[in-house]
């Protein structure tokens, strides 16, 4: 590039230039002044409107107060918390909808990181990568029954995609069962599984082949099956979260995953789980199918498989399964995907989730909190319906949408943050770090009852 040329580039992007140069002096601060505080709050709010999605801004005015919509998170504030741009620090029982179960920058996972990048932050795509065999093995070894090999991906809807793209590889049928309230991603694949219709139907047609049964109604899954067969529409696999996240926080009937698990054998379907948002201890054992004692065919990891660092996932087979993909390994591929610095977080996070027992520690924490939460409720039964959920995922369902909104507001006012599920807030979901303490777990608990006591219905 000549002098002249670089200039010219320098000239006509100068106000990029400069703006780029305010922006990354602010992100090299820890703490920033209230001048600085008013215009990253203002940048943002006019550039969701003018450059992200002017919806966003929509949709947080409806769950907060008018005043303070325009919340600006800025920095972690120990594992379990974050402050917004303006200092006011919120109990995280969103957990980024899942992501946090190692806590907010853990520093183990977050050192595993730094070093990596020092070394090499991305690979050739050509050498063989160690981290991705090295976290493959880690998989195989800590994941139920005989689930081998490992396919890395960067989100929750790209495992899903893979798994679905696999099962179809595996048996040559074409036909998936999903379910009702299920949630697998919004890529076109995932979506087709997913059973949100507002979701849908922009789309329509989704990808041909996929039946969707009542979550939990078995009998209704077996006439699906025999239906199937009996119009050569054999199915290749069923997909389910073994616990509905996004659907309400719905646990599934005594005995339902076994006999999902006996049909998908009987008709020669695979076992897909979506443990997405189960998995990684959230439920109080590293995977939720260890509570039912089933192993699928193929298990999805995501969210929290990032340790809350990095974006990363992975769909995890049996090499019965998996070894439809030996022969062409570049049949399904992406470019990030098993990403040495994804990789480091992952590691450090089966370590993390290890050494702090907190799988077992979201057990027990997840009593302590069901238990409050009820106790908190006991008194509201014209707000509150139902309190369920397994380890340190909780739903609270209302009686309709608007108490769960003014409860949502009330929390967040009050600086603990929580959200609907599917956008709809008839149920909330409670989903903190796996890290976080009982002094927290306590002022949630007191928090909800205050709030509780404070919305008009």
């Amino acid at each position: 590039m000549t002098n002249q040329t670089a200039t010219s580039a320098k000239e006509k992007y100068a106000s990029v230039y400069d703006y780029t140069n305010q922006v990354l002096d602010l992100i090299a601060k820890q703490d920033i002044t209230k001048e600085e505080a008013a215009w990253v709050t203002r940048q943002t709010v006019e550039n969701f409107r003018d450059h992200v999605n002017p919806g966003f801004l929509q949709y947080r005015k409806s769950v907060t107060k008018d005043t303070q919509f325009a919340s600006v998170e800025w920095k972690d504030s120990g594992l379990n918390a974050f402050q917004d741009v303006n200092g006011k620090e919120y109990i995280d029982c969103l957990g980024g909808f899942g992501i946090y179960n190692v806590g907010h920058g853990h520093p183990k996972v977050k050192q595993a990181v730094i070093n990596q990048m020092n070394r090499q932050a991305l690979h050739s795509q050509d050498l063989l990568d160690p981290l991705r065999a090295m976290l493959a093995k880690i998989l195989a070894d800590v994941t139920p029954g005989d689930l081998k090999y490992a396919f890395f991906g960067n989100s929750g809807t790209e495992a899903v995609e893979a798994a679905l793209k696999l099962a179809k590889m595996y048996s040559s049928r074409t036909t998936f069962i999903a379910t009702t309230k299920a949630f697998h991603g919004k890529s076109l694949g995932s979506l087709s599984g997913t059973a949100k219709g507002v979701f849908r139907k922009p789309f329509l047609p989704m990808i041909p082949g996929f039946k969707h049964v009542h979550f939990g109604d078995i009998d209704m899954m077996r006439k699906t099956f025999e239906a199937c067969a009996m119009t050569g529409e054999d199915v290749a696999a069923v997909i389910l979260e073994p616990i509905q996240g996004e659907g309400g926080v719905n646990l599934p009937p005594e005995g339902y995953l076994k006999a999902v698990r006996a049909l998908c054998d009987e008709f020669g379907a695979l076992l897909i789980f979506d443990e997405v948002q189960t998995g990684m201890g959230r439920t109080g054992k590293m995977f939720a199918a260890e509570h039912y004692d089933v192993v699928p065919d193929i298990m999805c990891l995501a969210k929290a498989f990032g340790g809350g660092i990095m974006p990363a996932s992975a769909t995890i087979a049996s090499e019965k399964v998996f070894s439809s993909f030996f022969e062409n390994p570049f049949m399904h591929t992406t470019t990030f995907g098993g990403n040495p610095l994804a990789c480091a977080a992952a590691i450090a996070t089966f370590n993390v989730l290890i050494e702090e027992n907190l799988p077992q520690r979201a057990a027990e924490l997840g009593d302590y909190m069901l238990k409050g939460l009820r106790e908190a409720a006991a008194n509201y039964g014209d707000k509150v319906m139902e309190i369920r959920g397994l380890g340190l995922l909780i739903g609270v369902e209302f009686h309709n949408d608007e108490i769960g909104y003014e409860v949502s507001k009330g929390l967040f006012d009050n600086g603990v943050l929580v959200a609907g599920t599917l956008i709809n807030a008839k149920t909330i979901r409670i989903e903190p770090p796996l890290t976080l303490t009982y002094e927290e777990a306590d002022k949630v608990i007191a928090t909800f009852k205050k709030v509780l006591g404070e919305v008009k219905i």
